[in-house]
């Protein structure tokens, strides 16, 4: 069982999810790469990108404060080389989690709910939109786990 901080604790206690939307998305191929007919797929390998960008705080009108965080993910399919990977193509974009903060925050509060847990309700987003870009695309399948998040 994950052990939960005093700060981070307080974050979930004072916050409630408000909204999670895609703020931004990327998706190509290079030009010398089709997907559909690639008969090295098996030599592609998955890199994967997740990383929380920011958090702020503003003051909506009508709203209320609210706390948004700013969540960028990715997955390349790469040729491994030795001075640098071979792009072949990439599905990136960047998810903003919206929170109510129902009661006054401490910043290292903040910090330690957007590094520790606004990952947990983007996640759902992310996995749904890689996998139905992956088909549009004719990309190799990724099938992400339900959660995945480095310690």
């Amino acid at each position: 069982m994950v052990k939960i901080s005093k700060k981070l604790q307080k974050a979930i206690e004072s916050l409630a999810i408000n909204d999670v939307y895609q703020k931004e998305s990327r998706s190509f191929c290079a030009d010398d790469f089709d997907p559909k007919f690639f008969d090295l797929a098996d030599t592609l390998q998955v890199q994967k990108m997740h990383v929380i960008h920011k958090s702020e705080t503003v003051d909506v009108e009508g709203e209320g404060r609210l706390l948004r965080v700013f969540v960028r993910l990715g997955t390349r399919w790469v040729l491994p080389q030795e001075e640098k990977p071979d792009v072949k193509a990439a599905i990136e974009s960047e998810f903003i989690a919206e929170y109510q903060i129902k009661e006054s925050l401490d910043q290292d509060c903040i910090d330690e709910f957007a590094l520790r847990n606004a990952s947990y309700h983007v996640w759902p987003y992310w996995r749904e939109y890689l996998s139905s870009q992956c088909e549009r695309m004719r990309l190799p399948r990724v099938v992400l786990p339900t959660v995945q998040f480095s310690k």
